[in-house]
């Protein structure tokens, strides 16, 4: 094969077991890789009657046929399982270097079910895997976990993918770090990786993806990196300020979700933006394997030098619970990546907590407070005091203070940093999303804001169902693929046909890479379904239906979810009750 490794690892953890099989060509072909091959494994294989944290749910870690090649943002990598948070099938994204590594030790994916008797690690090295032992590493975090399986294993090139505290104690909330600063983050699942006791996978390769065309390949490369390089986003903003480039931008609109979405303006959000970061605590830029943007940041703060924080940790610790201390924020981040926690759904249920404790439900939190945001994020990770609640998420928090509607979550994920009041097909993509409240989905800001590909109207319905669905099958592909979203600024699906056309030798239309993702998020739907998620679910917090924003360019604002939603499922082919109907499944090759 080109482009795919063409092979497999399986790992039965109760087993002690690790057996290697052939990739499936006719597979990867209807779902390419990454988030489509293992939304496919699931789908087969994990049913209803598997609970998230059952030994018989499934962690699949999967590449594409691009990752670790010369494509522009090549180097992310796709976990999927059933999400402990959600109850959905569920996909984390992550970037650094672990997925080019895995690759080029020989393998698309690895496909880890059971559970562990005693803690353990996985070590794949050049086409080779062996189980070993990770006791003497359990109850360490994420940094020093990486740091000590380097030394054991004698090799500082080694990546690590591993849990820190947070999926040892099966946080609802943990996530899964790779590099030490990147994460697979949304959704629990390095709670899945906690139950299973498997504190990390260790990866080491010599080897490299073999491309079809190698010369019509590196032409089209060389096309999208000039692409790229010019647009005002992918070639300016994100380089220069990195994510944090939005806070402004964000609250400039009045969406820049405040005090638990109580209002979309926050006065002092200029402290913590890109810009200031870049005057105050910026080292210098970074980027993932092969990437040109360089959208990451090294930070200094209180003498050392670590990564982040991204726009969505900035918002989600600071707006969210109405802080503005930059310093608090950065160390925030730190412990999530270091004791394996999703910064987003962090925040946001600390200022969930922060709420319920202004309406009583709750003693000694308040908005504002920075130092409650650093100490909160601790006692999570080790499930202390009120961290024992806060470690189940903002649903489960906010439905036991008795006030469930103060979650601001779809389908139990914490939302991003948003506010879809005053961007109308952004809150229809928050609603309709697979995974529950997510952005990366489609990302509606894009042509509401931004004006990518073009600017649409961002108050009005009009024209909303049918970009937010060509949106959600290009990211399916793309996730598929495996490549940054962010490319999707300056590259259209004629590009990423190309790449994938000319590394597989396989020849690929962009209507054809279209119909995949569309492939794609009907299976993913097929699958809540399955679980038990009806149309009830596609929805919003009540506040963002109801509540008006109080002030700001979008005040008076709410979401017009209703008429969109319907528009959407019709466009989708599915019936009035959300789901898809047998044409569209036998057209999508599905039935």
């Amino acid at each position: 094969m080109y482009g795919w490794a063409g092979k497999v690892l399986e790992v039965d953890l109760s087993r002690e077991k690790v057996t290697e099989a052939k990739l499936d060509e006719k597979l990867v072909c209807d779902f390419i890789g990454g988030r489509g091959l293992g939304a496919k494994i699931l789908y087969d294989r994990v049913g209803p009657d598997v609970k998230p944290l059952d030994p018989e749910n499934l962690l699949i870690f999967a590449t594409g046929p691009l990752t670790g090649t010369l494509a522009p943002a090549s180097g992310r990598h796709c976990i999927v399982t059933k999400s402990p948070l959600t109850g959905t099938i569920f996909d984390a994204q992550s970037g650094g270097f672990w997925g080019a590594e895995l690759k080029f030790a020989g393998y698309d994916a690895i496909i880890v079910g059971g559970q562990a008797e005693k803690p353990v690690y996985l070590w794949v090295s050049d086409g080779k895997a062996e189980i070993k032992s990770a006791e003497d590493i359990w109850g360490k975090g994420t940094h020093a976990t990486t740091d000590a399986l380097c030394k054991e294993l004698d090799d500082d090139k080694i990546k690590v993918a591993c849990i820190g505290q947070a999926g040892e104690k099966l946080s609802k909330i943990a996530a899964i770090i790779n590099d030490k600063y990147r994460a697979a983050g949304r959704g629990g699942v390095g709670a899945v990786m906690g139950s299973k006791r498997l504190k990390a996978i260790a990866v080491r390769g010599k080897g490299r993806p073999k491309i079809a065309d190698e010369a019509s390949f590196n032409t089209y490369v060389r096309e999208c990196q000039k692409l790229l390089k010019e647009n005002s986003v992918t070639g300016t903003a994100l380089p220069t300020y990195g994510t944090a480039v939005l806070v402004n931008i964000i609250n400039e609109h009045g969406i820049y979700p405040t005090r638990n979405f109580q209002t979309g303006v926050f006065p002092t959000a200029d402290r913590t933006s890109g810009e200031t970061m870049a005057e105050t605590i910026l080292v210098r830029k970074k980027a993932c394997f092969g990437c040109p943007i360089a959208c990451s940041r090294v930070t200094k703060v209180g003498g050392e030098e670590h990564e982040g924080p991204e726009y969505e940790t900035i918002w989600a610790f600071g707006a969210q619970c109405g802080v503005d201390d930059l310093e608090a924020i950065t160390k925030a981040n730190l412990l999530c990546n270091d004791l394996g926690l999703d910064t987003i759904s962090m925040g946001n249920t600390i200022g969930c907590a922060m709420e319920l404790s202004e309406r009583g439900k709750l003693q000694g939190l308040k908005f504002g407070d920075a130092k409650a945001i650093v100490e909160l994020t601790q006692k999570t990770a080790m499930r202390e005091g009120l961290g024992e609640k806060l470690a189940e998420g903002s649903a489960r928090l906010a439905e036991g203070g008795g006030i469930p509607e103060l979650s601001m979550s779809v389908k139990g994920l914490e939302l991003p940093a948003y506010d879809p009041r005053g961007v109308q097909g952004h809150g229809l993509a928050y609603a309709t999303s697979n995974r529950g409240g997510c952005h990366l989905r489609a990302y509606m800001i894009a042509p509401e804001v931004l004006g990518v590909p073009k600017l649409m109207e961002r108050f009005s319905t009009s024209g909303k169902p049918e970009m937010v669905i060509i949106l959600q099958n290009l990211v399916a592909t793309m996730d598929s693929l495996v490549l940054c979203e962010f490319t999707s600024f300056a590259l259209e699906t004629v590009q990423y046909a190309k790449l994938l056309d000319a590394a597989t030798g396989i020849e690929f239309t962009d209507e054809e890479v279209m119909t995949i993702g569309e492939r794609i998020w009907n299976l993913e739907r097929l699958y809540n379904l399955r679980e038990g998620l009806t149309a009830k679910d596609d929805t919003l917090p009540k506040r963002l239906l109801e509540e008006p924003l109080p002030e700001g360019p979008s005040k008076g604002r709410k979401t017009m979810l209703a008429g969109m939603l319907s528009s959407y499922y019709s466009f989708r082919g599915w019936g009035s009750n959300g789901v898809p109907t047998k044409e569209k499944l036998r057209e999508l090759g599905l039935a």
